[in-house]
This record gives structure tokens, C-alpha cells and sequence, in this order.
């Protein structure tokens, strides 16, 4: 087994036994960059030089054994390119950023240097974080390293590759909608969108506030958990967030005691029929372990994503109103007046996806519409935030479900047509609206031609429920 192959449990393990150093760890993965990425496109930009620096440190630290230092110290990981690193291009897949150089740390970037990881790279995604594919990144598509045919999914498609490449051991993502939890399953591996308010946003470019999260992507879930734990809490820069839950405030039940939801609405039409034979064995995985599975409705689901598709493109008109060629952003500057300076910037800076959506919301707050649209789409957002508070206060300790209606699709085949791009997150955009936090993970494969590809298990918790959402991953991830 190669070094990048190992967990980033293992590797901690081995790092502290002195079975291996982090340049060894660090050289594996950018030996792997060096051979993979060329044909998957991963990355935008691989710190080589800066990682091997930050490895050699982190050796001196772990020469002197002391059980109290992070398990993250030594371990190489990414970076979505939408996070602020000082010192480093911060594009989030624009080209209206595309020169543009972060001045400061994002919140989490400083946690993970604390933890003593190993920055090593920045990783490709869409447009300001819109898309369901990576396909609308200005500097070029990240394939799916089980077919390269396929898409990666989005808007985190850099980082699930990332990881499930080895290139790294573990990736930040961003969701909004989904933009961890859909690519982890396209990928087959392990993606995680905590609670709103977990997790600083500091230092994360905005495309709609109160939805953003930044949340892990990894091997394993305890892999994940350890990278949450090294992000989440209270930051005086966001004032969102919230201190982390006790891990010993909420009773964990083993898997035999659960009480575990099934959303009928997200078994209907439309979602294949491979996918869902998949979610039903691992659900009957859970239940010969002792789980009692129940049948619940959310009643308002069918209309998640249309009040998303409000909302999002509301927030993502006032978020990215500040880049106008002035004040941020690429400039063109030889127009001969404001307007036709405005107009030249955002226009030839802005992506087709992202001008869709600004217009979009632009409409939404206009004066006459902003009542039938946007403040009609909150009253919706309220409704399905009741639905879930009264799922769980049912007694229905975690619900599940597929994390996408379909497995990953072939690069073209959506990308012409935005309402089938966005049906493919009809399943987790719910999950933002209600501010709760979610984790798609493998739960098996299926066939499409001569190739295997993954499909993610969603689970989704009550708010401020992490500790009790790893705590049922691992034991799920364990049946199988």
C-alpha cells in the first residue's frame, strides 16, 4: 500500500510510531498530483515547495512523542478554491478573480494550520460555487476519476476527486445546496455539511450567506469528523457561528436502539432505479443490525428546490453586486463611462451560469415581485424547517436517504439544460433551507456499462447534531 493510500486515522498512527515521516506523506501525494492530476484536473494550484516546508515542521514537532498533539498535524490536504489562503490566488473558478490574491487566512485555513496540517493545494470547482458538475469552472472541467467521461459533480468536484484520487488525504468543501454532499457521492467518498453556524465562513467568498457552510470531504467518516472538529466553532469574525456541541450533551444510541426515518418522498419518481436498490439494501443492512426503519413524510419537500432557486440566486445577486471592476474583481477600464465599464467587467468576467443567476434574483427583489417571490420562498423555508423539527421530535433519531437521484452523468449531458443540472440536487437542497447537518457516504456501486459507480447514502441529523451524525456513520459504515 502506498502512503496517500492510508486514512488520515492511519497515518496519524503511523506518523506518531515514527513508521514513516509527513515528507514521506507529502512526497506520496504529490508524486500521485504529478501522475493523476494532468488528465483529472484536480487542482488549480499545488503548493509544492510551501508543503514540504510545513512537512519538515511538522516532523521536528513529532520527533518529541506528546499524545496531546492534533491528529491533523503532518497530514496533507486541500483546499476548494473559494477559501481564502494568504498569499495565494483565491479564484473560486472565475475569471473575474483570476488574478486575484487572498490578503488574509480564511477562518478555517487558520484552524488547519494550528492542527498542523499540510496545506497542499487549492482544487478546482464552478463558477462562484454554482453548479452541479464542475463543469462551469473558467479554467477547465475536473473529470470522475471512475470514468472520465463523467462529471465529478459540483461545486466542490476538485476536492471529492482530490480525495478519492489520493492526492490528498482529506479536502475542504463548500454546500450550499448540496456542493459537498452531491460530488462525495459522484466520487464515493465521504462528505459533510454541518450545521449552520458550525463552522466559521470567514474567509469564504459568499455566494448565498445564509446557506454557505464549510464542511469536510475524506476517506472515512472518522476522517471527516476529525477535520470538523479541527474547524468548527465560535469565531468572533462570523457571527453566525456557535460554540461546538458537547459530544456528551446528547445520549448516542448504538444502531440497534435507533429509530431511523425514510423519507417516502424521496423514493418516488425520478430517482433511479439501480440507486435506489442500492439505499434499500443498506437500509435493510440497518434493520437485520437491529434498526427499526420507519416510513416518514416531509411534506413540504416537493418544494425545496424551487424555494432554493429563489433564494440562492436573490443572495447570489446582492453577494456579487461588489464585483464591478472597481472596487473587486477584473477591471476593464478603458470604457468611456461607468455604465459601459460595468458592463464590459461583469460581463466578460461572469460565467453563463452565474449571469443566469444574478438575473434571476435581481428579478425576484425587484420592486412588485420581491413579496410573490423571494418573501413567499422564506415563508416555504419555514414550512420545511417545521417538517424536519417535527420528524425529529417524533422520536426518529437520524433520516436517510439517497444523497442523488441518479449517479454521476456524462460530461454535456445536463450542462445545456439548467433545470435537469438542478434536479440533480433535489435531494439535499432541503437540508440548507433547514440549516441541519448532513453526510453523504458510499453505500455501494452500480453498473453503467463496463464501469462501477459510486452511490452516497444521506444521512441527516437534527440541528447541533454532529456528534450523533458520525456517531451512526461509522456504525453504518461498519455493515458494509
Amino acid at each position: 500500500m502506498k502512503l496517500n493510500e492510508l486514512t488520515i486515522t492511519q497515518a496519524a498512527a503511523g506518523l506518531r510510531k515514527r513508521e514513516f515521516s509527513s515528507v514521506d506523506l507529502t512526497m506520496a501525494c504529490i508524486a500521485t498530483i504529478r501522475e493523476k492530476d494532468p488528465e483529472i484536473h484536480a487542482f488549480l494550484d499545488v503548493f509544492e515547495e510551501d508543503a514540504m516546508a510545513q512537512a519538515k515542521q511538522a516532523d521536528e514537532l513529532l520527533a518529541d512523542f506528546n499524545p496531546k498533539l492534533p491528529h491533523l498535524l503532518g497530514i496533507p490536504l486541500a483546499i476548494k478554491d473559494n477559501i481564502l489562503m494568504e498569499g495565494r490566488h483565491c479564484t473560486a473558478g472565475s475569471l473575474m478573480l483570476k488574478d486575484y490574491t487572498a490578503s488574509y487566512d480564511a477562518s478555517v485555513v487558520r484552524a488547519l494550520k494550528k492542527a498542523g496540517a499540510i496545506l497542499i493545494g487549492k482544487t478546482n470547482m464552478d463558477e462562484f460555487a454554482m453548479g452541479s458538475s464542475t463543469e462551469n469552472s473558467a479554467f477547465g472541467i475536473t473529470k470522475n476519476p471512475h470514468d472520465i467521461t463523467r462529471v465529478p459533480g459540483g461545486s466542490s468536484g476538485g476536492s471529492a476527486t482530490a480525495v478519492a484520487t489520493e492526492m490528498a488525504f482529506g479536502a475542504l468543501g463548500s454546500d450550499t445546496g448540496g456542493s459537498i454532499r452531491q460530488p462525495a457521492s459522484f466520487c464515493g467518498i465521504v462528505g459533510m455539511k454541518p450545521s449552520y453556524g458550525s463552522v466559521s465562513r470567514h474567509g469564504l467568498i459568499a455566494m448565498a450567506s445564509s446557506l454557505d457552510q464549510i464542511g469536510p470531504m475524506a476517506k472515512t467518516v472518522e476522517d471527516a469528523e476529525i477535520i470538523w472538529h479541527a474547524i468548527a466553532g465560535i469565531d468572533a469574525f462570523d457571527s453566525t457561528t456557535v460554540m461546538k456541541p458537547d459530544s456528551q450533551a446528547r445520549s448516542i444510541k448504538e444502531i440497534k436502539n435507533l429509530r431511523i426515518g425514510l423519507p417516502i418522498e424521496y423514493m418516488r419518481e425520478g430517482l433511479d432505479n439501480d440507486v435506489k436498490d442500492v439505499i434499500l439494501n443498506n437500509i435493510k443492512k440497518m434493520e437485520h443490525a437491529g434498526a427499526r426503519v420507519e416510513e416518514i413524510h416531509l411534506s413540504h419537500s416537493s418544494y425545496a428546490l424551487a424555494a432554493y432557486y429563489i433564494i440562492v440566486p436573490s443572495e447570489v445577486s446582492s453577494n456579487l453586486a461588489r464585483f464591478d471592476g472597481i472596487r473587486y474583481g477584473m477591471s476593464r477600464d478603458k470604457e468611456d463611462t461607468l455604465m459601459a465599464r460595468y458592463t464590459a467587467t461583469r460581463g466578460s468576467g461572469f460565467g453563463k451560469e452565474v449571469k443566469r443567476r444574478i438575473m434571476l434574483g435581481t428579478y425576484a427583489l425587484s420592486a412588485g415581485y420581491y413579496d410573490a417571490y423571494y418573501l413567499k420562498a422564506q415563508k416555504v423555508r419555514q414550512l420545511i424547517q417545521h417538517d424536519f423539527d417535527s420528524v425529529f421530535n417524533s422520536g426518529i433519531d437520524i433520516i436517510v436517504g439517497p444523497t442523488t437521484p441518479t449517479p454521476a452523468f456524462t460530461f454535456g449531458e445536463k450542462a445545456n439544460d439548467p433545470l435537469s443540472m438542478y434536479l440533480a440536487d433535489i435531494y439535499t437542497v432541503a437540508v440548507n433551507l433547514a440549516g441541519l447537518p448532513a453526510l453523504s457516504m458510499s453505500a455501494g456501486t452500480v453498473a453503467r456499462g463496463n464501469t462501477q459507480l459510486p452511490v452516497g447514502l444521506q444521512l441527516i441529523a437534527p440541528r447541533d447534531g454532529e456528534h450523533q451524525l458520525f456517531a451512526i456513520a461509522k456504525e453504518i459504515e461498519q455493515l458494509r
